[in-house]
């Protein structure tokens, strides 16, 4: 008879991998695209119920806030990038981060030069952007 060897697999020795850079920034191109399309259809509807978006006197187009928010959105994935690679608790750190700059970016929406009811709808379209960006790409990371 030849000798048996067992092994003893324990879960303990298992850790699950964090999903990769590359879903990361798959699900926040797709968010960055909901996100666009959400807060140009807040904007919209801002505008369809009697909301200016004019500030200084000068409208701001629909089709403006949704190239903002994807530029300030591919923004945040080169920094949830960055995070994932430097920071201890990289979903830790995205969500505070984030969330710290979407309130910093009230800050020229309150000082514009706008209706308050400007001034509102420009604040929505950050949260509305903030709430669907940030927790898409706090799930792919660690």
């Amino acid at each position: 008879m030849s000798p048996t060897t067992t092994a003893t697999v324990h879960a303990d020795d298992t850790t699950a991998a964090a999903p990769g850079v590359g879903s990361m920034l798959l699900a926040g191109a797709a968010a960055t695209v909901a996100a666009s399309v959400a807060t140009a259809a807040v904007a919209a509807g801002g505008q369809a119920i009697g909301i200016s978006t004019a500030v200084a006197g000068a409208p701001i187009p629909t089709t403006g806030f949704a190239v903002l928010t994807a530029i300030f959105s591919v923004l945040g994935l080169v920094i949830a990038t960055a995070l994932r690679r430097f920071a201890r608790h990289p979903r830790t750190a995205w969500v505070r981060t984030t969330v710290a700059l979407t309130v910093l970016s009230f800050v020229p929406d309150v000082l514009a030069d706008a209706a308050v009811s400007t001034k509102m709808l420009l604040i929505l379209t950050h949260v509305v952007a903030a709430a669907i960006v940030i927790p898409a790409v706090a799930r792919r990371l660690a």
